[in-house]
């Protein structure tokens, strides 16, 4: 299943080399509770092999919208059972900045507007 979330990026680490033939990226974004702000979430993802750099055109800071996958996987040592997930990005598209509460809106010039047409004149 594809999943995807937009959110301002909060922390973006270096590539991490695990083994020879493995490395990962982590980073995490910020999303924003609409209802109260004290609640906003704080997801972390991973990127791996070739897509640890989709990370590196983005600032700490930015909005982006993140494609992912979940990946969960069973642990066990010494009897014990585990389980764990990672939200696996594969895709990062910078977003457009929010217009900021407050700001001026865009100018707006009666002239700009073509007239109507006989047939878009409606009886109310």
């Amino acid at each position: 299943m594809n999943f995807e979330i937009s959110g301002s990026v909060i922390v973006k680490d270096d590539t991490q080399d695990i083994s020879a033939s493995f490395k990962k990226r982590e980073f995490v974004i910020e999303v924003v509770n609409e209802r109260n702000s004290d609640w906003n979430d704080f997801v972390k993802f991973q990127l791996t092999q070739d897509r640890c750099n989709l990370l590196d055109p983005i600032q700490v800071g930015e909005q982006i919208k993140v494609s992912f996958n979940i990946r969960g996987r069973k642990w066990e040592k010494d009897g014990r059972v585990n389980y764990f997930s990672n939200l696996e990005a594969w895709r990062i598209e910078k977003e457009e900045a929010a217009v900021p509460p407050g700001a001026p809106a865009p100018s707006f010039n009666e002239a700009d507007i073509p007239p109507a047409s006989p047939e878009e004149d409606l009886p109310f």
